[in-house]
């Protein structure tokens, strides 16, 4: 079994890398579940239903969002209908959405867990507690679990890895933007890599304007943010699963841009 991850789709150049190379990669990869964090997918600020049906429609099973998800209004007049998306699940008490799906695959069940981490991020409940309680209720039904923990710091990410390994499958991190290379099997058979990255703007800051960022460094003074234009880049991660162990049996990244062009 194949898990094919693709990080951060920011604005409208990570919605066209998506379409453009994600049935490539299918075509080269056969992966049995596409999962993509979609949380900056309208403009850099959350997602809307037009791009959620969009994003489905490009080939991804089941998205994942961040700390960016309400930042688009337009979720709180679908997501309680959005069946193919996730949201941190350690959100406060009632928020809409859910942090947790369990998709049918063929003959298995896959869960999808959404996560995000507290250091330098608002203080939500504790991600490794409410980790505790949504792996025991997916291994209900499967032992197949993908959980993508949003943070910012590798330190938090790596602690969550070590912590669920050999109770799911693979711990990805999202939400810096830039891939780390630091992809593992943990001994008891959970892939962990720190960031897959993003699928956005190559030649921006994180996918905002480099003149811009650069000014705000400069001067301190605030600065609006928009898109950089030009060329793209795909952050991904591939996940071979046994299907019958649960366990992680090989995890390679993917980065797609203009100095690691894609060969199929």
């Amino acid at each position: 079994m194949k898990l094919l991850f693709i990080g951060d789709i920011y604005g409208k150049t990570g919605r066209e890398m998506l379409q453009e190379y994600l049935p490539r990669m299918k075509s080269w990869f056969h992966p049995n579940i596409t999962i993509v964090n979609a949380e900056n997918s309208a403009h850099g600020k959350g997602i809307t239903e037009k791009i959620y049906h969009q994003l489905l429609a490009m080939g991804a099973d089941i998205l994942t969002m961040g700390n960016h998800t309400w930042d688009n209004r337009d979720l709180f007049e679908f997501i309680d209908h959005a069946d193919r998306l996730v949201r941190p699940a350690n959100f406060p008490e009632g928020t809409p959405g859910t942090g947790l799906r369990v998709i049918q695959v063929n003959q298995t069940k896959i869960a999808v867990i959404n996560l995000q981490g507290r250091v330098f991020l608002p203080p939500l409940d504790d991600p490794f507690r409410t980790a505790d309680r949504l792996v025991a209720k997916a291994r209900k039904e499967t032992p197949v679990i993908f959980v993508d923990i949003h943070a910012e710091t590798t330190s938090e990410k790596l602690a969550l890895g070590w912590y669920l390994d050999g109770r799911v499958s693979a711990v990805v991190g999202t939400h810096t933007h830039v891939q780390t290379a630091d992809e593992r099997i943990f001994p008891r058979g959970t892939g962990y890599l720190s960031d897959v990255g993003m699928t956005g703007p190559y030649n921006g800051i994180i996918g905002v304007d480099r003149a811009a960022v650069t000014r705000r460094f400069l001067t301190s003074m605030p600065v609006r943010f928009e898109s950089e234009q030009g060329s793209g880049q795909l952050g991904a991660v591939l996940i071979t699963v046994d299907p019958k162990t649960a366990k992680a049996t090989a995890i390679n990244r993917i980065l797609i841009n203009d100095d690691h062009p894609f060969f199929d």
